[in-house]
């Protein structure tokens, strides 16, 4: 189900950005599930780039070149909402994907999710495909906010029900006539994977009742990102230890969890770009 693209990378920042004629285009067939929207948030070595290397150029109407990567749900999208360098500035386009000119090429995904390098090649828009609902300059930053939120909180509830997934089984799975749960050193790593779940949990409640209220949540959001790329991949291949051989089997739920946590650390760019973001912001 596309709904961390849909959500998160289209509906919201459309509804945020998107003037009336194109939330009422956009919003109701995606509310109906007819359609789907998403994001290009990326560009080769570039996650969340605030100065995309894709430029528009004006000649009448805009026309769009460059490259972008791991674009979500591309084929299956009615709009791509683009980032782009404009004369003078940045904005968001609408881009069709069928529209001449665009290139979608697949990408491996840990999940199997449907994933794109989407390259424009003098692709053809107009003032009309244009989001700027925040001014000037602000297209990218709210569309970025909302990303990096509904990231977070995708990213929240796949730990949570990792977590779920594997004190339930270790509470249940005896060993020399007890339960797993009653030995220390499981009890102190299951424990470990709940303090990871609680973190990565309050930082994403914090940022995303901040983005919610209209309050500043830059930093929220940049906390809660880290976390979550720093701690749930260890978490999750604690899961996989405590299940021992069952946590291998591709018929049991668990890899569904950790093969997302994995496409999500690097939907965030990874915990190093995180935390070089953070590290950029203190600064500032």
């Amino acid at each position: 189900t596309p709904a961390l693209a849909s959500l998160a990378f289209g509906v919201l920042p459309v509804t945020a950005l998107g003037g009336p004629d194109q939330r009422a285009a956009l919003l109701p067939p995606v509310a109906a599930g007819e359609s789907v929207l998403t994001a290009a948030l990326h560009e080769p070595s570039a996650p969340f780039t605030t100065r995309p290397a894709t430029a528009a150029e004006s000649a009448g109407d805009w026309r769009l070149s460059g490259v972008k990567v791991g674009v979500p749900f591309a084929a299956e999208a009615t709009r791509i909402l683009t980032p782009v360098s404009l004369p003078g500035g940045t904005g968001v386009f609408l881009i069709d994907p069928r529209a001449d000119g665009v290139t979608l090429t697949p990408t491996r995904t840990s999940s199997g999710t449907p994933d794109y390098t989407m390259t424009l090649d003098s692709v053809t828009v107009t003032d009309t495909d244009l989001l700027n609902g925040h001014g000037p300059g602000e297209s990218i930053a709210t569309l970025h906010r909302f990303a990096l939120a509904g990231s977070v909180a995708f990213g929240d509830g796949l730990l949570a029900g990792a977590l779920a997934l594997t004190t339930k089984h270790v509470g249940e799975r005896e060993q020399f006539g007890r339960p797993l749960a009653a030995f220390q050193a499981v009890a102190q790593q299951i424990a470990d994977v709940y303090v990871a779940s609680r973190t990565v949990q309050l930082a994403a409640r914090s940022a995303v009742w901040r983005l919610a209220a209209g309050l500043d949540a830059e930093a929220e959001l940049d906390i809660a990102a880290y976390w979550l790329a720093e701690e749930a991949p260890e978490a999750l291949a604690v899961c996989h230890h405590l299940h021992g051989g069952v946590g291998v089997d591709e018929t049991y739920p668990l890899h569904r969890f950790s093969s997302a946590v994995k496409d999500l650390g690097r939907t965030l760019g990874g915990a190093s770009h995180r935390l070089a973001a953070l590290g950029e912001l203190v600064a500032g």
